[in-house]
């Protein structure tokens, strides 16, 4: 299963980046690759067990990952599970890990897992997928150091 993983330091506590993130009030404000980001109606704010759904905006990224919070500790850990079955995409697993290395200063440490499909062209998508994981997340995280 390919991997991505994006470690970053960012001028801000680990609670204040993890509130900042799984916040989907506020998620457009900070992540540009998104044209949507909100939580299912029955979560009022994000927790384990809570479904979140996101839409890319760019053509290849415009479908919609609806995905489950198999993990919650705030200020600390979240981690998601897809429960849709998007084009090109199999299996997607991702954590943010929140670290405090200073005052007002913490690392993030975050992972993708994927399975790509269809399965006969894994070869070719997972080393691409894999590359656009890592750029795109990368922007991400560029976007709420700002």
């Amino acid at each position: 299963m390919p991997t991505a993983e994006i470690k970053e330091i960012i001028p801000a506590s680990a609670v204040e980046v993890f509130d900042l993130v799984h916040d989907y009030k506020r998620r457009l404000e900070w992540d540009t690759l998104l044209k949507k980001a909100y939580l299912e109606d029955e979560f009022p704010e994000s927790c384990k067990g809570a479904i979140s759904v996101c839409q890319g905006k760019s053509f290849l990224s415009g479908f919609a990952v609806r995905t489950e919070y198999v993990s919650f500790e705030r200020g600390k850990v979240a981690a998601v599970k897809m429960l849709n079955q998007p084009p090109f995409f199999d299996t997607f697993a991702a954590s943010i890990r929140h670290l405090d290395i200073g005052e007002n200063q913490s690392e993030i440490v975050y992972k993708v897992n994927f399975t790509a499909k269809p399965k006969f062209l894994r070869f070719i998508l997972h080393p691409i997928m894999q590359t656009v994981f890592a750029w795109e997340t990368k922007k991400k995280i560029d976007g709420f150091e700002e």
